[in-house]
């Protein structure tokens, strides 16, 4: 990896992941795919090795990025779904070449053309936020209860009442927050 790029905040579900290399939307927002390489790089973390990115092939995946952030937005309030984000996610869903393959350990992995390239990379994000979206998995979309943050986030645990896209960033950053106006209510309190 390349040094000098906030981390990648990397989750379960690749589609809601994806969402998430722009964090902080209603903050000081912390763009996490600011070059093609670092796209590449989280391609690659992600199971989806590429073997290049351009600056067009960059712009599509933040336009696929927004469109998905909209789109499960509006399926995690239950609103109507825009219509440019589904159009936007269902050329890229159709314009890869990827098949989905059984490893030995019978997992599912995806296997890019070859060469890989981006498109077919971005075609297997779309898919997995069609299949999240259309309700097809076990789970809901929920949004990010931190302000700053909003995200759009698939809850899988069993109650499905998670509040926070990450645990370890937004939940944490809250919970100080509470923590801290706790202790200044309580030192208020004993004067």
């Amino acid at each position: 990896m390349r040094a000098a790029f906030p981390d990648f905040r990397l989750g379960k579900v690749l589609a809601t992941s994806f969402t998430g290399t722009l964090s902080e939307r209603h903050g000081d927002a912390v763009e996490r795919i600011p070059t093609p390489h670092r796209l590449v790089d989280w391609l690659a973390v992600n199971g989806l090795a590429v073997d290049s990115c351009t600056n067009a092939q960059l712009d599509l995946a933040r336009e696929l990025r927004e469109s998905l952030h909209a789109a499960a937005t509006a399926a995690a309030i239950q609103d109507a779904l825009p219509a440019s984000a589904v159009q936007v996610i269902n050329d890229c869903s159709a314009q890869g070449r990827a098949a989905a393959i059984l490893t030995p350990e019978g997992k599912r992995q995806w296997r890019l053309s070859s060469p890989s390239c981006v498109e077919d990379a971005l075609s297997v994000i779309a898919a997995d936020a069609i299949s999240i979206i259309a309700g097809e998995r076990d789970g809901k979309l929920a949004l990010c209860a931190s302000p700053t943050c909003q995200a759009a986030f698939f809850d899988t645990s069993q109650s499905r009442t998670r509040k926070w896209c990450d645990m370890n960033t937004c939940g944490n950053r809250q919970k100080k927050a509470r923590f801290h106006a706790n202790q200044r209510k309580t030192l208020r309190s004993a004067e």
